[in-house]
């Protein structure tokens, strides 16, 4: 399996702490080990995994690629980002 980091997602890494950033790569591993995991509600085309209890990272799984769409710090930017496919 492929893992490829969409832009935006790779400019959110960026804004996170050293810590933080840890976390999500240790994440992106465990998706890439074990795909896919839990699907999103609402007809929404994309995976959820939770790094913390606050944080999440947003994906897609196709054939043998992962895409990592979104990457979230805290569960409110998750939030306000899933409330525009409501």
């Amino acid at each position: 399996m492929t893992v490829h980091i969409f832009p935006k997602a790779e400019e959110q890494l960026d804004s996170f702490t050293d810590e933080l950033r840890k976390k999500f790569f240790k994440h992106f591993r465990k998706i890439d080990s074990m795909p896919p995991r839990r699907h999103m509600k609402h007809g929404i085309p994309y995976h959820v995994e939770e790094v913390t209890k606050q944080a999440r990272i947003i994906y897609a799984y196709e054939e043998q690629d992962i895409h990592i769409i979104r990457c979230f710090p805290n569960h409110k930017e998750y939030e306000r980002w899933y409330k525009t496919y409501k």
